[in-house]
């Protein structure tokens, strides 16, 4: 009789802490990723979190992480979903400023780097980073017998008048990196004098990554411009999707001093989830061995843990800026608001 009193106490706690949301132990729980459009992991993966804890995952993609994150603060009263994936630095002061994630420190977050932890809240836990930065077509440069540009400076010069793509950073997450980078490397008192020089240059601006890359850059069937702001992922990626065998990578990353924004991804359990245990297991899961490793494959930027094993093709083409652009989430937050509005006077009026 105790015994089974004890079963029946134990299963309304599990109940009241969100790790069974039913009294139907047939029907599991359902947990909730909100996320941007890119986000991609193995359905394996995911599975062996829910055989582990007897409940289903639910991707919610909406658009891309600008767009996610409006969502994610207009429904902040009735929460899309239980954790949100995908919020990187360059909107990290927005989404800690809109107050919309439960703090929570994960035991595998002392392994993580201290220069991927940015918020020291832990509201918003890192998963993984990247380089934003130029990639360009080398089979393009090298038909033309154009140098490949080495430095943001180069592109102001004539020769790579009409070559270059961005993305428009007032919607666009890699578009916003490329912006820090700018003023990062130049300051406040010279990034807009870059950025006209640009303009006179013929910088084409894209709505987003989606069109830059797959639409306007040479590489894409009928792109013309040979230099697009793209990831140190890219090249891999391009090798691992061709459809021939490569032996080399048909694009490279242009990663020297100052021209890349080191771009980190945060998962964060927003408030108001009704799975509370359930969602900071996942967080955790997020940091495991198992979901970690599978992330260079699908998502193709590094995984947060240090510690954890890289695919052949990643470790072979994969690149990694040694001195990136690194802002803090306090200076973006002062300044992110001023400096698009008047790069969108100087390059889009």
């Amino acid at each position: 009789m105790k015994t089974k009193l004890f079963h029946c106490i134990f299963f309304l706690l599990l109940v009241h802490s969100g790790l069974i949301t039913s009294l139907d132990a047939a029907t599991p729980p359902v947990i909730t990723i909100m996320t941007h459009d890119s986000f991609a992991v193995s359905e394996g993966v995911l599975k062996l979190f829910e055989k582990q804890y007897q409940a289903q995952i639910k991707i919610l993609k909406i658009g891309d992480a600008g767009a996610a994150l409006t969502q994610a603060i207009l429904s902040k009263n009735n929460p899309l979903g239980d954790i949100f994936y995908g919020i990187d630095n360059t909107y990290m002061s927005r989404a800690l400023k809109a107050n919309i994630f439960e703090p929570y420190r994960p035991a595998l977050l002392s392994k993580i780097p201290d220069i991927l932890k940015i918020d020291v809240t832990n509201r918003m836990i890192p998963v993984d980073f990247g380089d934003v930065c130029l990639n360009y077509d080398i089979e393009w440069f090298n038909q033309k017998k154009i140098p490949f540009p080495k430095d943001l400076s180069d592109l102001t010069q004539p020769q790579y008048k009409s070559l270059l793509v961005v993305e428009n950073p007032a919607i666009s997450s890699p578009g916003l990196a490329f912006l820090f980078t700018t003023v990062g490397r130049f300051g406040e008192s010279g990034y807009l004098d870059f950025w006209k020089q640009l303009r006179a240059n013929d910088v084409y601006v894209s709505n987003g990554w989606t069109d830059a890359y797959y639409g306007q850059f040479s590489r894409a069937k009928g792109g013309t411009r040979p230099i697009v702001v793209s990831y140190g992922g890219s090249p891999p990626a391009e090798v691992f999707y061709s459809e021939k065998k490569l032996n080399r990578a048909p694009t490279a990353a242009m990663l020297s001093s100052k021209s890349a924004f080191r771009q980190i991804e945060f998962v964060g359990i927003l408030k108001g989830t009704k799975h509370l245990m359930l969602a900071q297991k996942l967080v955790d899961f997020m940091l495991s061995p198992e979901f970690q490793k599978d992330i260079p494959l699908h998502m193709w930027v590094y995984p947060a843990m240090p510690d954890t094993p890289l695919p052949e093709v990643f470790v072979k083409y994969a690149q990694k800026a040694n001195d990136p652009i690194i802002l803090s989430p306090e200076t973006i937050s002062l300044n992110m608001q001023q400096w698009i509005e008047k790069w969108t006077t100087e390059v889009l009026h």
